[in-house]
């Protein structure tokens, strides 16, 4: 099988990395012009992984989709709709396509599969392979769990027994509403806890993994998914791991917020917040934290009077609807 893996920051070259060492072969394509793609070009190795020397390169979106049976994109979600534009040009919506990504479409809070499908992509082609795991992790041999979901059963065992390791154990996933709510919210529930961090709270952290899949699962469910989701791999594990390693971006955010420091890495929950916010609007959904974080990273609020405002809400049932 020939797999190209869209986008060369440090996800997309770890599934390069991956897919490699389990004998696909791979091509990872990158904008021409990227210095990350440069790097990888002079190097074969970026700050997380060495990619083996056949790993083919290229800042040729054409060359990537035409030699590919089976198309990986790991790219910023905000730029989605735009790549998938100048894909659809190239005739990539006839094969399968997996979106390792974890996040929501900022301006209308749509999920990335729905942002496939507005650009003219069969639903049926299309999955999502999401799930806890760092890559500093992976690569020292220390295996995880994670999951590909979809809208077809079919593509989706196809899609993890192929991939499937000692290094990576896949579930199929047949929830894909609520994969793809569940990963994309851990990422802001990862800023609240690096505040936590921050503000030498950490003991907090176990009532925000509660409470955060509690709000998130009843997201879920108004929105058609399985509210159980909230509780698997694709938020709750992933979650867990976010909320405790080092190596999490958002995490590594939101502690830098609340030390009044700089973080310049890419932290996928600020965008997710403003989208989530926006589905529990839409669906009338009440989401105490991630409006709170949403007051912290839009309207400057201090993230520790929001903090303070959790614990001055009306009291209710734990496991309220």
């Amino acid at each position: 099988m020939n797999i190209s893996v869209l986008g060369c920051g440090r996800w997309g070259s770890f599934i390069s990395w991956y897919l490699a060492t389990q004998q696909f072969a791979v091509t990872e394509w990158g904008r021409p012009g990227s210095r990350a793609l440069s790097t990888l070009i002079k190097t074969h190795e970026n700050e997380y992984v060495c990619l083996p020397n056949e790993v083919h390169l290229t800042d040729d979106l054409g060359e990537a989709i035409d030699t590919a049976d089976v198309i990986m994109i790991s790219i910023k979600s905000q730029g989605l709709r735009q790549l998938a534009g100048q894909m659809t040009l190239l005739g990539a919506q006839k094969k399968p396509i997996v979106l390792c990504m974890k996040g929501l479409e900022e301006d209308t809070g749509l999920r990335l599969s729905e942002v496939m499908q507005a650009c003219g992509y069969d639903r049926n082609r299309l999955a999502v392979w999401v799930g806890p795991g760092h890559i500093q992790e992976f690569t020292a041999g220390h295996p995880n769990c994670m999951v590909i979901d979809g809208y077809n059963p079919t593509l989706v065992h196809e899609l993890v027994d192929r991939l499937k390791s000692d290094l990576i154990r896949f579930y199929y996933g047949d929830d894909i509403i609520g994969s793809e709510i569940g990963a994309a919210a851990k990422n802001v529930m990862g800023i609240v806890a690096g505040v936590l961090d921050g503000g030498d709270m950490s003991s907090l952290k176990g009532p925000l993994m509660a409470r955060g899949a509690r709000e998130v699962s009843r997201l879920i469910a108004a929105m058609g998914g399985n509210e159980l989701s909230a509780y698997g791999l694709c938020h709750l594990g992933d979650y867990e791991t976010t909320l405790f390693s080092p190596y999490s971006n958002n995490r590594r955010y939101g502690e830098a917020l609340a030390k009044g420091e700089r973080f310049d890495k890419l932290a996928e929950g600020v965008y997710t917040a403003r989208a989530m916010k926006l589905l529990g609007e839409q669906y009338g959904v009440d989401l105490p934290i991630t409006n709170a974080a949403y007051r912290v990273l839009y309207e400057g609020q201090d993230p520790f009077r929001e903090l303070s405002g959790l614990f001055e809400r009306k009291t209710v049932n734990e496991f309220w609807k």
